[in-house]
């Protein structure tokens, strides 16, 4: 829900390619090359915070590369 969170499904005039996440690409920038996703299959809205993807592989929650939360 931050400000400079988006979805992107092109860059300029053109669509993405595969290689960049056609059809559509989250873009995080805090987290960016760091537990961010290229390809998008899906999104849910919840109440309450669940274990991702990286966090069920023993990653931290916050993804903060500077306190070296990056794996228990």
């Amino acid at each position: 829900m931050d400000d400079d969170v988006i979805f992107a499904y092109g860059l300029g005039d053109k669509p993405l390619t595969h290689e960049h996440g056609f059809p559509l690409r989250l873009v995080v920038p805090k987290r960016y090359a760091y537990k961010s996703a290229k390809w998008v299959r899906g999104i849910a809205f919840l109440k309450e915070d669940r274990p991702g993807f990286w966090e069920t592989r023993g990653y931290g929650n916050s993804a903060d590369p500077w306190k070296e939360d990056r794996f228990s």
